[in-house]
């Protein structure tokens, strides 16, 4: 893990992208503070820029760089959940433009993997993560599903956990209003 943590920070320093285990399903990713690497995974993907795609943090102290005001609830809400968990956020800050929603929202996720982890708080940046498929297209709930278009197309693969046949849960999203109010996306 750690010689894949080298070269996946190389690469995201130079404004690459990556494919890479999370704590649900294989993703892309890039540095979410570079537009142009942003835009790169929009033209893979194939996908409209203002579809947004969601950032993984390492850590809830993270949370505060990245949002204007994060609601009371969310901390709450992060602490009692057992599962992956995505919050919309409103008031997306120091992330590329073309990353935050026409609204101004940001989905974030505190990665609990210990790759994503390490990997992020060595980069000590936020990372994109989108599901290793063209937009349309079933998500790969494993790397050997991966189509080679999307293999082929980063600049890094991530060795680590490519074996691993363990079923993932898909993150549950949930959307915070500005007053708090919850309005859940997915379960």
């Amino acid at each position: 893990m750690h010689n894949d943590i080298k070269k996946a920070l190389e690469v995201l320093q130079q404004g690459g992208i990556i494919l890479y285990p999370t704590d649900t399903i294989w993703g892309i990713g890039c540095d979410a503070t570079n537009e142009e690497a942003v835009r790169r995974i929009y033209q893979l993907k194939k996908r409209e820029d203002s579809k947004s795609m969601l950032v993984l943090l390492e850590n809830i102290n993270a949370l505060e760089r990245y949002v204007e005001e994060v609601p009371e609830i969310a901390y709450d809400l992060i602490e009692v959940t057992e599962k992956p968990m995505t919050i919309i956020y409103s008031g997306a800050k120091n992330l590329a433009k073309n990353l935050v929603a026409e609204d101004g929202s940001i989905g974030i996720r505190l990665t609990s993997e210990a790759f994503t982890q390490q990997l992020i708080q060595r980069f000590k940046k936020p990372l994109v993560s989108t599901s290793a498929n063209i937009s349309g297209e079933p998500s790969p709930a494993f790397f050997d599903e991966i189509s080679s278009e999307i293999i082929d197309a980063v600049d890094y693969v991530v060795e680590y956990r490519q074996d691993d046949h363990s079923p993932k849960s898909p993150s549950s999203i949930i959307k915070l209003g500005t007053g708090g109010e919850i309005q859940v996306l997915r379960q």
